[in-house]
């Protein structure tokens, strides 16, 4: 959502009587004053910054309310002001555990829904007390556009050039491609990062993207909730799934010109569930989907998500879907998502509240957020994510045929630096007729390690050896196999 449609949207819920908004940006706080700044233009009303430092002051000028850095006074200043205002009031967050501050702040409320105007607090995912919560309406900030990030590049080159001489060695091309990585970053999360890669060497580079991609992997990892993979560490090569790969491609024109899509009816993809076999290449499918679309890949891992205290899985879901439209567009990697989302009450109903958040999530996103759930047991799947519209595609992921365990073999071998063509494939695919890709990645690597304590030579004939002695999944669990292959027949669409 571009600024000024959050400024509009904004001025709609003040001016309909929603006067507590928790609004997001507070990591960014002299973004989000400058948008509330604009806000309050719009609505010709004045803007109160309040900080415990300084008191309440007006926005744009140096004195301050006489009295007004304690907080309990600084919402009376504001309960018994008849002006309608906006207050931002930084910090204030930190001081709703004392009910006094919490009961004033409740006052205030109330008081500017009878005159106009609106309190703002900075973050979306604020626990607030009784009343508070009742009254509070969240409104979820979009970060800086690439254009504002292109003008806080342009500001930082001139000042830095101020001082010392700088080296500009980009092309339009690199250029485009550094903003593309700061995508997601909030303004002061940028410019810390691109001063430090200039002044570090006195240029901007090429070499600089790989800075500014570690630095935005170490902001969205410091929570330990998502794993960041940029565009270039998961191209990787996929045999077959054809039918997935066509599925993409139909869909890849809507990322390379969203507004005619938009203009002709479409909207961005919800995302895919992949089910199948284990080892037939699901959580591959997961990077071959981001390297399609030339997007990040975010990874969430599940385990991560719970925690011992009331109400803290909920919050670090929240957080992690926050940090993951933020970084938007993106392909959000949900990996055996059964782990996550289990049918069953054994952890008192934990998994069952943040299911219902998820699938809230997934209708109400605001970024452009491309889901790839993956599940090796449906059986432990709600029928919540089975219904048919959760996902745009539900797929399913089965044993390779013989021409693509072939070009399974070509892959790891050249990947292993063994050259795929002194090897009778044709043969190596004939003999295994029931193996996924991992087993056949399993088969290559034992076999390097049986050659590597022998004669030191990979060849066809030990890659046999290593298949006689596998029994593959499909074979020790057949029923279960079998199982799985009749219940996607009608309900799933084949990605092979």
């Amino acid at each position: 959502m571009p600024m000024r449609d959050s400024v509009r949207e904004m001025g709609l819920l003040v001016r309909s009587g929603h006067s507590l908004l928790l609004a997001g940006g507070g990591e960014d706080p002299d973004r989000l004053e400058t948008l509330l700044a604009h806000l309050a233009a719009s609505l010709d009303l004045p803007l109160f910054v309040w900080t415990r430092a300084r008191g309440l002051a007006r926005h744009g000028q140096t004195g301050a309310a006489y009295g007004t850095d304690d907080p309990g006074r600084a919402l009376s200043h504001i309960t018994s002001s008849p002006i309608p205002a906006l207050y931002l009031l930084r910090s204030m967050e930190t001081h709703l555990g004392n009910d006094v501050i919490a009961s004033r702040l409740a006052e205030a409320a109330r008081a500017l829904r009878g005159v106009g105007g609106a309190l703002i607090l900075p973050g979306v995912g604020l626990e607030l007390p009784g009343e508070l919560a009742a009254r509070a309406t969240p409104v979820a900030l979009p970060g800086p556009g690439r254009e504002e990030l292109r003008g806080l590049l342009t500001h930082i080159l001139r000042d830095i050039s101020a001082r010392r001489p700088v080296e500009v060695d980009l092309t339009v091309a690199e250029r485009e491609q550094l903003l593309g990585h700061m995508a997601g970053l909030t303004l002061l999360e940028a410019e810390k990062i691109l001063t430090k890669a200039i002044i570090e060497d006195g240029r901007l580079s090429v070499e600089d993207i790989r800075h500014v991609v570690d630095a935005k992997r170490a902001v969205v990892e410091k929570e330990g909730l998502l794993e960041y993979t940029p565009l270039e560490d998961h191209r990787t090569e996929v045999a077959d799934l054809a039918g997935l790969k066509e599925w993409l491609r139909k869909r890849t024109a809507i990322l390379a010109d969203p507004a005619r899509a938009r203009a002709f009816g479409l909207t961005f993809p919800k995302g895919i569930l992949l089910v199948g076999v284990p080892g037939c290449g699901k959580s591959l499918s997961a990077k071959a989907v981001a390297a399609e679309w030339s997007l990040p890949l975010l990874r969430l891992d599940p385990s991560a998500l719970y925690n011992k205290y009331i109400g803290e899985s909920e919050r670090n879901f929240r957080r992690a879907m926050d940090a993951a439209e933020r970084m938007a567009p993106v392909v959000l990697w949900i990996d055996e998502l059964e782990k996550a989302f289990a049918s069953g009450g054994e952890d008192g109903g934990v998994s069952q509240r943040i299911l219902g958040s998820f699938l809230s999530w997934m209708q109400e996103r605001k970024g452009d957020v491309f889901v790839v759930a993956t599940a090796n047991d449906v059986s432990r799947l709600p029928p919540e994510f089975l219904r048919k519209g959760r996902f745009d595609e539900i797929f399913f992921v089965d044993l390779p045929d013989a021409a693509t365990r072939g070009e399974i073999f070509r892959i790891h071998l050249a990947l292993r630096d063994q050259h795929p063509a002194g090897f009778d494939l044709p043969t190596l695919a004939a003999a295994t007729p029931d193996f996924s890709g991992a087993e056949i990645e399993q088969v290559v690597i034992s076999g390097l390690y049986t050659a590597f304590s022998g004669t030191g030579v990979l060849d066809t004939p030990l890659l046999l050896e290593e298949v006689g002695r596998t029994r593959p999944l499909a074979t020790t669990m057949r029923e279960k196999v079998a199982a799985m292959r009749a219940w996607a027949r009608e309900r799933t669409v084949p990605a092979n």
